[in-house]
């Protein structure tokens, strides 16, 4: 089974949702939109570089754009082994949840 920590799971569905705007500052917006949480960059790049160690994540440079002072993004994409690995843990955390009954949360 390929585990994800809850990081790297929420990294690699905010890619995956942000399809060719998958960059940083976005993956951090969007996070804080989803979860109410702010994350500082350390949050985002350290879970990142490791996904694209791990070959769940791709990074490529983007076009230089003259907003960032003619530097390039760096843009991620989810690979076809990140997509597995999102299967594999949602898979595993619904065979969890099914075999806890409703009355065991209230």
């Amino acid at each position: 089974m390929k585990m994800l920590s809850r990081a790297e799971e929420i990294i690699l569905l905010a890619i995956l949702q942000l399809g060719d705007n998958a960059y940083g500052i976005s993956i951090r917006d969007f996070i804080r939109e989803a979860t109410g949480s702010e994350w500082s960059l350390a949050q985002i790049y350290d879970p990142l570089n490791r996904l694209t160690h791990k070959g769940y994540a791709h990074k490529a440079k983007g076009s230089p754009s003259a907003e960032r002072g003619g530097r390039h993004k760096c843009l991620y994409t989810i690979t076809k082994e990140g997509k597995e690995a999102l299967q594999e843990i949602r898979q595993m955390q619904d065979s969890i949840w099914n075999d806890v009954p409703d009355k065991a949360l209230g």
